[in-house]
């Protein structure tokens, strides 16, 4: 037997551990697997090249409870270790300058190393254990050991009868940590850590079905038998080629991954690259709502197939954070309790990876199966315009592959747009103006007399659209984008050519006295235009620049100040229709009654007339009927 103490350079160590490094006392079981899996793979290893001559065979790790004794067992069939290695491995913490860095992580531990650099990881069983036991065999021709701490320094070293290779953790729970002797809580972490561990874990039993025998009888009772309950795949999809996949496997590897997720996800992107860094995964592009916050977190970070975080904010762009998958990456720094991502090139560089990944795929099912892709374009838009925002390398390729629908469902990229509405759509002063609308039944009017005017409209009607639009006419030289309902459609695109008014300039001064007296001012900017006599007698407009400014400050950006401001509406009252002559020629209440008929018309249009309005308007319009 040995006795002595644990060669650290500060005395406190087990409280540093449980306070300081790791900021949730249930990752003790990912890191005590961990190293069990690590052991299993190094003997693997060894015996691939001839170094062990054992067989390696068909390992797994075991983790039992033993409720009434109070104890958790994690056991593995790995390198093991002998008495001079758990010397060397155990009561030799890999401490350089602890001092200085129990001065540095006292306050918190976010900004530490790799948990491997430190050798910390079995040490974490203290969080839970008022006393551990190793006992351990080596590959190796030489007698098992028995090692014991109580979580103070001191600790026994003697020889064990163990005559099975591998090493078994025996967690002696304290009184504070009794939840992790319960079966649903171990459970419960063994799939959220250890899921695609690459080893087999096995937690308890399961039953299982016998085949029912050819001869069986109607009145054959199924017989079951009991067998390990396996609760990991340790070759999931990622770590194997796409070569070797189909669409299939990816859909079945989705649903395993989030089995709650009843629609299937619209597309795949494999990630395999081993230079300059390692990274293998597989993201999902699943069907997206309007919101650009609501399905964040989705996404799961691996470190060698153990699950770290679903905070992969840094690594994955913010605009693909809304996607779902896997990345799982040996070279992504974490601090010492694997729990928070580092500041570190390599993190720059998978970010871009992953940006150019993403964009190669978008780019190669655009071209492959545009059909396909133009369906499957609302799905996704809220990413991609998203990226374009917040991603410059995207925003780069992403002329390539975006989209921009018109509201009979053709679709064009930015270059084709362009090429398509030259002829039409440049104005007097050599713009070429974008139509579009945000909403198209609200707007429908609009559309409808842009079209009769043979101008195109698109739809864009994403929360972000008037970032986006303001970022593509300041990278985009004589373009401009007005919403349908700017103004009326000659003033939107304006020609050369100017419509004259039928009424002289005296006359539309006593008309704009009449509608002045009327209108409130408060909500509604009066404006006469000559138009043609055809089109409506009263249009209810939202200036662009007012509006865009509004939406931009509401969703973040934009001038300081215009998201709180009222909504403001033109009203264009058309001095070339029946209806402004008649006015001039009615008065009193007639003429009131008109213009506010003529007011809740055009409100109509713009899907703002609503409450005790529409009601008075209904009433009215019945009225005038009898």
């Amino acid at each position: 037997m040995s006795t002595g103490k644990i060669n650290v350079s500060v005395e406190n160590i087990f409280p540093l551990i449980k306070k300081f490094l790791y900021s949730d006392h249930e990752i003790f079981l990912r890191e005590l697997v961990s190293n069990a899996t690590d052991a299993t793979l190094k003997l693997k290893h060894l015996t691939g090249i001839g170094e062990a001559n054992v067989e390696y065979g068909t390992p797994q790790i075991e983790v039992k409870i033993d409720k009434e004794g109070k104890k958790l067992h994690i056991i593995d069939q790995g390198l093991g270790m002998t008495a001079e290695e758990v010397e060397k491995y155990i009561n030799q913490v890999a401490f350089s300058g602890a001092e200085e860095f129990l001065e540095k992580y006292k306050d918190s531990a976010k900004d530490a190393g790799i948990i491997g650099h430190f050798g910390l990881g079995f040490y974490s069983a203290f969080m839970v254990a008022e006393k551990v036991e190793i006992i351990t065999k080596s590959y190796k021709d030489e007698p098992a050991a028995h090692w014991t701490c109580d979580g103070s320094p001191e600790f026994t070293l003697v020889p064990h009868d163990k005559t099975e290779r591998g090493t078994e953790i025996i967690l002696h729970i304290a009184e504070d940590s009794t939840e992790f002797l319960e079966e649903h809580r171990i459970g419960e972490l063994l799939r959220k850590y250890n899921k695609f561990m690459p080893i087999p874990i096995k937690f308890g039993t399961r039953k299982e079905a016998l085949p029912k025998p050819e001869d069986a009888g109607d009145d054959y009772k199924t017989e079951y038998i009991d067998v390990d309950n396996i609760i990991n795949n340790p070759s999931p999809a990622w770590t194997k080629q796409p070569t070797d996949l189909k669409d299939e496997d990816y859909q079945n590897f989705y649903r395993e991954l989030y089995p709650m997720q009843f629609e299937d996800p619209l597309f795949h992107i494999h990630l395999n690259v081993d230079y300059p860094f390692n990274l293998t995964g597989i993201l999902y592009f699943p069907k997206m709502s309007q919101e650009v916050q609501m399905q964040k977190d989705k996404i799961q970070l691996y470190q060698n197939q153990v699950f770290v975080t679903d905070n992969v904010e840094g690594i994955v762009p913010e605009f693909l954070g809304m996607l779902r998958g896997v990345i799982d990456s040996p070279d992504i720094p974490l601090n010492v309790s694997r729990s928070y991502l580092q500041a570190d090139g390599n993190v720059k560089k998978i970010s871009n990876y992953i940006t150019r990944k993403v964009s190669d795929k978008l780019k190669a099912l655009f071209t492959e199966n545009r059909e396909d892709f133009e369906k499957k374009w609302n799905d996704i838009k809220i990413v991609l315009e998203y990226g374009m925002l917040t991603e410059p390398k995207f925003y780069e390729k992403a002329g390539d592959f975006v989209l921009y629908p018109t509201v009979n469902d053709t679709y064009y990229t930015l270059a084709e747009l362009k090429e398509k509405l030259k002829d039409t759509h440049t104005d007097k002063n050599g713009k070429l103006v974008v139509l579009y609308t945000s909403h198209k039944e609200q707007q429908h009017s609009y559309i409808a007399t842009a079209q009769e005017k043979g101008y195109q409209v698109l739809v864009m009607d994403s929360p972000i659209v008037s970032h986006l639009i303001q970022k593509l006419e300041t990278d985009n030289e004589n373009l401009t984008f007005a919403r349908v309902d700017a103004d009326h459609i000659d003033k939107l695109i304006q020609k050369e050519d100017t419509t004259p008014s039928k009424l002289s300039e005296e006359e539309q001064e006593k008309l704009k006295g009449i509608l002045e007296h009327v209108i409130p001012k408060a909500n509604y900017t009066l404006q006469l235009e000559a138009m043609d006599s055809t089109a409506a007698p009263f249009i209810l407009t939202q200036p662009e620049f007012m509006r865009r400014m509004k939406e931009m400050s509401q969703t973040g950006g934009g001038m300081m100040g215009f998201g709180n401001f009222p909504e403001m509406y033109n009203v264009v009252v058309n001095t070339n229709a029946d209806l402004a002559t008649r006015l001039l020629e009615t008065e009193g209440e007639t003429q009131e009654k008109l213009i506010k008929q003529a007011l809740d018309l055009a409100k109509i249009a713009q899907g703002l007339l609503k409450g005790e309005e529409l009601t008075a308007f209904v009433k009215r319009s019945f009225e005038q009927l009898a």
